[in-house]
């Protein structure tokens, strides 16, 4: 039985790796579960699985839980809180996977310590590669982790590169890494509309089911920014390697151009089960509970060049990840605090980008090769972000 961590369990990644989970309960065992604030989800979730930990981050939500458990007669779990907590189950040694999930800069301790302690670390965090990417790169190789990407579209790269792949695309005869991008939901719209644009027009993806941080990042484009930025890391390619190609359909998820004339591509239908199960059982395959793809039903794959008019906030990633050291840190923690905004109705849809890039602006970009300067940095690119917010809502 492979011993599994999920962190960030109550979220849209965390769900469906339980499904694969459950259709798979003869391979996979649930050691830890954990959540920030959802009491109630992981609640019923302890309930079903029966882990030996469940982490709550608030400290008032981790009463909670442990509350709810013992009213429910179910005292073999252990309750732990905070940062402290999540790092703990991702280095136990009964866990041998740690799906990590957990949205925003708070993911980044927690997956470093799953690679420090040698796991297969299935990384749908982006932010811990797009805040310290150096720094975890190298964690994975000095203690013998492994590192397999969630993202649909990096797994789809990772699918779609050289067998035993070593990190030198020319020598392994790669030339491009295109990865693809929906466009979200104002692919189409006027650039005079995305002013008005409200959080649940941002969050009403067309193809896929995601929570609404995303959601908006996704609209913006800053998640194919964050994922370009993520690209360079785990597939050691500079930003010119790396094309972004609109793909409306979600069917491609990403694709690898080789000196031959060659390109390889990996489709499916947009569900996340598929990546998971991939990463999961790598290097063999399950199933996922995905339906499999009718390519007579989509009858069609268009391709468009990405606007960076339209987008700006994927202009500022490639810029933020030429310009190297924290600048992509910078960027992440500028975005993360104008959309926090944007959701709470403080601020336009269009000045994402216009915080982020102040926030770039005045920000000063350090060497990332400690996570103290890292952090410190994304720390004051927070309180720059906040005062620009504070600035326009007036």
């Amino acid at each position: 039985m492979i011993g599994v961590t999920v962190l960030g369990s109550t979220g849209s990644i965390g769900l469906s790796t339980l499904d694969v989970i459950s259709q798979h309960s003869d391979k996979y065992r649930v050691v830890a579960l954990t959540a920030r604030k959802q009491v109630e989800r992981l609640f019923q979730q302890c309930q079903q699985f029966r882990p030996q930990y469940a982490v709550m981050v608030d400290e008032n939500a981790a009463t909670q839980l442990e509350q709810r458990l013992k009213t429910a007669g179910i005292s073999d779990i252990t309750v732990l809180q905070g940062i402290a907590g999540l790092e703990k189950v991702a280095s136990l040694d009964e866990v041998q996977q740690v799906m990590a999930a957990i949205v925003g800069a708070a993911g980044l301790r927690p997956t470093l310590s799953a690679a420090r302690s040698g796991k297969r670390v299935l990384l749908a965090n982006k932010e811990a590669l797009v805040l310290s990417g150096q720094i975890l790169i190298d964690e994975v190789k000095k203690n013998g982790a492994e590192l397999l990407p969630i993202d649909s579209e990096h797994n789809a790269i990772f699918q779609c590169m050289p067998v035993n792949y070593h990190g030198d695309l020319r020598a392994q005869g790669v030339t491009k890494i295109l990865l693809t991008a929906s466009g979200g939901p104002f692919r189409t719209r006027s650039l005079a509309e995305l002013h008005d644009v409200t959080p649940d027009q941002a969050c009403a993806h067309p193809n896929w089911d995601m929570g609404r941080k995303i959601s908006v990042d996704s609209a913006s484009m800053m998640n194919k920014g964050l994922e370009v930025i993520e690209a360079r890391w785990l597939f050691n390619a500079s930003a010119d390697d790396i094309q972004v190609v609109v793909h409306p359909q979600s069917v491609i998820h990403s694709m690898v151009q080789y000196a031959d004339g060659s390109v390889l591509a990996q489709l499916g239908n947009p569900d996340m089960r598929t990546p998971i199960a991939h990463a999961m059982a790598w290097p063999e395959r399950h199933t996922s509970g995905v339906a499999p793809l009718n390519l007579f039903e989509i009858a069609r794959l268009d391709f468009e060049t990405p606007d960076f008019e339209r987008f700006p906030c994927l202009r500022l990633s490639y810029d933020a990840l030429r310009r190297g050291g924290t600048a992509t840190a910078i960027l992440n923690a500028a975005n993360e605090i104008a959309v926090e905004a944007f959701l709470e109705e403080k601020i336009s849809f269009t000045s994402i980008p216009q915080i982020i890039e102040h926030t770039l602006e005045q920000v000063s970009i350090h060497d990332a090769q400690e996570l103290a300067v890292i952090l410190g940095d994304d720390e004051a690119a927070r309180s720059i972000a906040t005062e620009k917010v504070e600035e326009i809502k007036r």
